[in-house]
């Protein structure tokens, strides 16, 4: 989500941090959301003290059915350096969600945005991924 793995590891050790503070006080976190929120406000902190995307207008395409053929052509990290460039709560929904380790329903209360705002972000996002993937690993039929 950063961008930055020194950063990364600045906002997860500061989320440790809180829950060995909170745990000591007798006051553990609600929930195990909580431990992705904290730090998901902790990455868009350390990311406001850097470089941010530009606003504007993205290209979009519609989703293809070679998306997946288009995705295994990837290098491992270029999804996260394309994620981490987009901008905030979009980030935070896209890696949430091709994380793939989430129900809808926990991505937004993580986010702690409303479902219509959920599917928005990840449908915009995921046409532009699209478009980007179209432009980066132009699919070659056999």
């Amino acid at each position: 989500m950063t961008g930055d793995v020194g950063k990364a590891q600045e906002a997860f050790q500061g989320t440790v941090r809180e829950a060995e503070a909170r745990s000591a006080r007798d006051e553990a976190p609600s929930d195990r959301l909580w431990f992705f929120r904290d730090a998901r406000w902790r990455c868009v902190a350390v990311t406001e003290q850097g470089l941010q995307a530009e606003p504007g207008a993205v290209e979009e395409a519609e989703i293809s059915a070679e998306a997946p053929k288009q995705i295994k052509q990837l290098e491992p990290n270029q999804l996260a350096v394309w994620i981490s460039a987009a901008p905030e709560p979009q980030r935070s929904a896209m890696a949430l969600f091709y994380l793939d380790e989430f129900s809808l329903g926990e991505i937004g209360a993580v986010l702690e945005v409303k479902a219509g705002r959920l599917c928005e972000l990840i449908s915009s996002g995921r046409r532009q991924f699209q478009a980007w993937l179209n432009s980066t690993v132009p699919f070659e039929r056999e």
